[in-house]
């Protein structure tokens, strides 16, 4: 029995109706920024009143954070579901295409705004940051296995690596290729792992 069924009905929806604004909280956040969206724009996005917006979350920064918090927890996820057949090098790759395809679908980057209010926002929402913490320890856990194993080049330090990884996750390229190129989709993605593994050449 899941930990949703357990909940009473008035709960479940209180739930569900979370999880809509965290989506329209997303939507916005990808398409207008964190400057421009306001609670007045998720509450209409959602169809709730302010004030019961304010129920679930007191500030658009807790919202945000939030919203953040719920995609890095799916990255985590994602990564503890990958068959353990898997090579390192395989598991950054999937996860990197599973990253794409939230930001393709209109999620977000993994990297937070370079808004210096967003940054310090961010900092201080100590769940968000052992999020963080938790994902990059396994990320260069992985780069090291990877580099020990002759699939990512030993010579180059993690943090090159792993930052050069995350970068990918939110790299103009994508938004570009969908504005001006021939390419769907999947194109999109399956080129954007090519160029971040294998380079130009």
């Amino acid at each position: 029995m899941s930990i949703f069924s357990k909940l009473s009905f008035k709960d479940q929806a209180f739930k569900l109706r979370e999880d809509a604004i965290l989506d329209a909280a997303t939507r916005m956040l990808a398409g207008k920024g964190f400057d421009l969206m306001t609670m007045d724009d998720v509450a209409l996005e959602v169809g709730i009143s302010k004030p019961s917006l304010y129920k679930h979350f007191k500030s658009k920064e807790d919202l945000v954070g939030e919203a953040l918090i719920r995609l890095i927890d799916g990255a985590i996820e994602h990564l503890g579901q990958m068959p353990a057949t898997l090579t390192p090098l395989q598991r950054l790759s999937d996860l990197l295409e599973w990253a794409l395809r939230v930001r393709l679908g209109g999620g977000l980057p993994f990297l937070p705004s370079t808004s210096p209010h967003v940054r310090d926002m961010l900092t201080r929402n100590l769940r968000y940051v052992a999020r963080v913490l938790k994902l990059h320890q396994q990320l260069k856990a992985l780069v090291r296995q990877a580099k020990a194993a002759g699939q990512l080049d030993a010579a180059l330090p993690d943090d090159v690596i792993l930052f050069s990884y995350y970068a990918r996750t939110c790299d103009p390229s994508v938004d570009y290729l969908r504005l001006y190129s021939q390419l769907d989709d999947e194109a999109i993605v399956a080129s954007m792992l090519r160029v971040c593994f294998d380079g130009l050449r």
